[in-house]
């Protein structure tokens, strides 16, 4: 018999599902775990969000009947969709909450968006009749090298700018003739920014799927231990610069401050991309955080920039001008202390 052809979901990717034969089983109901590896088919009526991230970062996609492999999570997102793997019922009816594979109950969805894939559950992968979690392929940690100054950027919201600026940054520093490695390190997973990272020039990339969380919406001390193993990736690497997105925004509940406050000590510049001038002033009345610079669309005109500048006092630039890259060049060279700067 023919062995049925799945869509592997980038959360798979730090897998070998795809590479070592596994089963199909169901699994009752009361020993799901979030980050369960699972096998969903692909229901309902078909729109543009009928689509999936591949291992690979490609897009394919997806009709009714399609078997699609992916994990348990959560996700929060403000402007566009929130559900849980916990809300699943008993019919294990369900979504893709993500196109990278995060599955889970919809509870709350934009009206602005078409309705999210519907999937209804096939069964967990298993091998040796054990349920497969992401936990289980999380690679040894390396030895960490030196410390590593570190370019933070945070935004006040999901698309706010924080991936596009994370690319210009690191095209400016690898024209300053500097090794460097990114991350995003807090949202729900999406292998495409890490991706671009590389294609802007990052040396590795990496993400909280290699550490075995299909979102970091997750305890804490899980989070951070998490977080802890992927700076020590990164350090191993031994960069010159590295550049770090925090997903979402610090107050969603992607655990945002945890990782604010254990990358902040050893950051040496801060980037806040911002949804709009306003905004700027809430991040900094929560976090009593002054960043280093604004962008995003809080910096799209000129008018913007100078409303950034009145109400909160920090200076901004519209990074995807090509006519602000010499003060944003000069800014990195003077915080990370590089001759010239």
């Amino acid at each position: 018999m023919q062995a049925p052809f799945y869509f592997f979901t980038s959360v798979t990717r730090c897998s070998d599902l795809w590479v070592r034969p596994f089963e199909v089983a169901p699994v009752p109901r009361d020993r799901w775990r979030a980050a369960d590896f699972v096998i969903a088919e692909v229901v309902g009526q078909p729109n543009p969000l009928y689509r999936c991230e591949t291992k690979t970062g490609r897009i394919a996609e997806l009709l009714p009947g399609d078997l699609v492999v992916g994990a348990f999570g959560e996700r929060a997102a403000t402007l566009e969709g929130v559900g849980s793997w916990s809300a699943i019922g008993a019919d294990g009816e369900m979504a893709a909450l993500t196109g990278a594979g995060l599955f889970g109950k919809a509870t709350s969805t934009s009206l602005l968006l078409p309705p999210f894939m519907q999937l209804r559950y096939r069964g967990h992968a298993v091998r040796a009749g054990r349920a497969l979690n992401m936990a289980d392929f999380v690679a040894p940690v390396p030895e960490a090298g030196p410390a590593v100054p570190l370019i933070l950027v945070f935004g006040t919201s999901m698309s706010a700018g924080k991936t596009s600026s994370g690319r210009v940054i690191i095209r400016e520093l690898r024209a300053l003739g500097l090794k460097v490695v990114a991350a995003k390190v807090t949202g729900a997973a999406r292998y495409r920014d890490i991706l671009s990272f590389r294609d802007a020039g990052a040396s590795a990339v990496f993400d909280f799927v290699d550490e075995g969380l299909p979102s970091t919406i997750c305890p804490g001390e899980r989070f951070a231990e998490a977080l802890d193993r992927m700076l020590a990736r990164i350090s191993a690497c031994q960069p010159d610069a590295v550049l770090i997105e925090s997903g979402a925004s610090p107050l969603e509940p992607y655990n945002g401050t945890l990782a604010l406050a254990r990358i902040l000590p050893d950051t040496r510049m801060t980037l806040l991309c911002a949804s709009d001038p306003y905004a700027v002033v809430g991040v900094q009345s929560a976090f009593g955080l002054r960043p280093d610079l604004v962008s995003g669309p809080a910096a799209n005109t000129t008018a913007a920039v100078a409303l950034v500048q009145r109400l909160a006092g920090v200076p901004a630039l519209n990074l995807m001008d090509r006519a602000a890259r010499p003060a944003l060049r000069a800014m990195l060279m003077a915080k990370l202390a590089l001759p010239g700067g």
